[in-house]
C-alpha cells in the first residue's frame, strides 16, 4: 500500500479543534506525568468513566514521586473499579522506575519510553506529542477509524500489514510542531463524529476528503474483527467465618487482577459441584476445611475475553490454619476493616451482600 495525504487534511482537523475538542481534565496541563496518568486510564475505558477516577488519582497522588513512594495496595485501591488492573501496576512500577533512573522526571525520549512497564507505541506518541510538542503520530481505535474512513481502506485494521499502513499515515498527516493538538483533534473526531456506528459525517470538518463516504461504505469501513465465541466460566468464592471475622486473600501478582484482595475460591472443574468446587479450592489455596453453609449472593460479571458466574456462600472454617500456598497473603478481617484493602468489582458485591445481612 502507498498514501499520499492530502496536505489540506491537517489544517481541517487543526481549524475544528479550536472551537470542537472537548474541555478534558487531563488537556489543562502538559505535565508529562498527569497526561501519561489519563493515556494509561484511557485504554479500553470511556472518558466519562476515567474522568473522576482520573481525578481521584491526582489528587491522592499529585506527583509522579508521590506515586512512587505509595504502596501498591494504596494504588489499586484507589484504582478499584476502573478495571484492567494490570495498568495499575504497571503505572506503579514505571513510576519508581522513573524515580530510581531519571530522578522523578518523565523522559522525553522515546526508546527510554518504551522500557517502561505499560508502556508502548501509542501511548508513547500520546506522551511525546501532547506532553513535549514532539512530532509523534498516535494510532488508537478512534485514530485508526477515522483514518480507515478517511482513505477506504477496507482490510482488517488489526493486521499486521494494515496496522503498519495506518502508523504510516498517522506520521505522514502530523503537522511540524503543532502534533499534540492536532492527536488530540483526530481523537475526538473520532469519539464524537466519525464514530463506529452511524457516523455524523454531515458535521464533519473532512466530508469532502473522506473516500468511504464518497463510496457509500462509511458505515462498512473499517473492517469488523472476526466474531468468537466468549466462554463463560461458574466461579465459587467463600466468606470463611471464625467468630467475628472472615478471611480474604490477596490475588497473585502475575494474574488476573492480580494485588487485588478477593473472597477465596475458584473455578469450577467440569461435572463439579458448586461446594465441592469452593472445598477444593480453598484446600488449594488456603490448606484449611470449610463447611459451606448456605448460599450469599450471585455475581454475573463479563471480562474482556470471558464471562463469569460468581457463586458467593457463607462458610466457616473447620479445622487447619490457613496458608499461603496459592495466594501471596491473607487476612483475618471484620467488615468495617474492608476500605482498607482494594477489591475487583465483584467482590464488592459480595461485602454489599455482607452488609445487607450482618
Amino acid at each position: 500500500m502507498t498514501v499520499d495525504p492530502k496536505p489540506e487534511i491537517a489544517q481541517h482537523f487543526l481549524d475544528w479543534a479550536a472551537s470542537h475538542l472537548r474541555d478534558l481534565p487531563w488537556r489543562r496541563t502538559r505535565d508529562p506525568y498527569p497526561v501519561w496518568v489519563s493515556e494509561i486510564m484511557l485504554q479500553q475505558t470511556q472518558v466519562a468513566t476515567v474522568i473522576p477516577y482520573y481525578e481521584r488519582f491526582l489528587a491522592r497522588f499529585p506527583t509522579l514521586p508521590d506515586l512512587a513512594a505509595a504502596p501498591l495496595d494504596d494504588v489499586l485501591e484507589v484504582w478499584a473499579g476502573l478495571g484492567y488492573y494490570a495498568r495499575a501496576r504497571n503505572l506503579h512500577a514505571a513510576a519508581r522506575e522513573v524515580v530510581d533512573k531519571y530522578g522523578g522526571e518523565v523522559p522525553a525520549d522515546r526508546e527510554a519510553l518504551l522500557r517502561l512497564p505499560g508502556i508502548g507505541r501509542y501511548t508513547v506518541g500520546a506522551i511525546l506529542s501532547i506532553a513535549f510538542g514532539q512530532d509523534a503520530p498516535v494510532l488508537d481505535g478512534n485514530v485508526r477509524r477515522v483514518l480507515c474512513r478517511l482513505f477506504a481502506v477496507q482490510e482488517n485494521p488489526r493486521q499486521p500489514a494494515t496496522a503498519a499502513y495506518l502508523w504510516d499515515l498517522a506520521a505522514k498527516l502530523l503537522p511540524p510542531g503543532r502534533a499534540g493538538r492536532f492527536n488530540e483533534a483526530f481523537m475526538d473526531l473520532g469519539a464524537t463524529i466519525c464514530t463506529p456506528h452511524h457516523p455524523r459525517c454531515s458535521e464533519c470538518p473532512l466530508s469532502d476528503l473522506c473516500q468511504a463516504q464518497r463510496l457509500g461504505l462509511q458505515d462498512q469501513i473499517p473492517a469488523p474483527a472476526p466474531r468468537r465465541a466468549i466462554p463463560h466460566y461458574d466461579v465459587t468464592a467463600g466468606v470463611i467465618w471464625q467468630q467475628d471475622r472472615f478471611l480474604i486473600a490477596q490475588r497473585p501478582p502475575d494474574r488476573l487482577l492480580g494485588g487485588l484482595w478477593e473472597f477465596p475460591g475458584g473455578k469450577c472443574e467440569p461435572g463439579e459441584s458448586l461446594e465441592d468446587c469452593l472445598k477444593r479450592e480453598i484446600r488449594e489455596e488456603l490448606g484449611v476445611e470449610i463447611e459451606v453453609i448456605a448460599p450469599l449472593t450471585v455475581v454475573r460479571h463479563a471480562y474482556t475475553h470471558f464471562r463469569i458466574t460468581l457463586h458467593a456462600f457463607q462458610c466457616h472454617l473447620v479445622s487447619g490454619q490457613p496458608r499461603a500456598l496459592g495466594c501471596p497473603a491473607w487476612r483475618w478481617v471484620r467488615l468495617e476493616d474492608l476500605d482498607g484493602f482494594a477489591f475487583p468489582v465483584t467482590d464488592r458485591r459480595i461485602i454489599a451482600a455482607l452488609g445487607r445481612v450482618s
